[in-house]
């Protein structure tokens, strides 16, 4: 069995109600890493570069906050 090449993390941005949205560098999804954040967090901090950006909306905020992986 061929493994699929696997895209790269660029930017994870977790929504207020922990839906986690993932995208490439791109700018395109990358399914496999989405969901509910306690089902996909271990494996996108596993699999994200150093380099990637994490960031989450605040309740009813339409402005992306960036935020330190650590605290992700």
């Amino acid at each position: 069995m061929k493994k699929s090449r696997q895209r790269v993390i660029k930017t994870v941005i977790r929504c207020s109600n922990a839906m986690v949205i993932v995208f490439d560098k791109r700018g395109e999804q990358i399914p496999e890493y989405q969901g509910y954040y306690q089902e996909v967090r271990e494996s996108i901090l596993r699999d994200a570069p150093n380099d990637a950006v994490f960031g989450r909306f605040p309740d009813c905020e339409i402005e992306l906050e960036i935020i330190p992986r650590e605290e992700w």
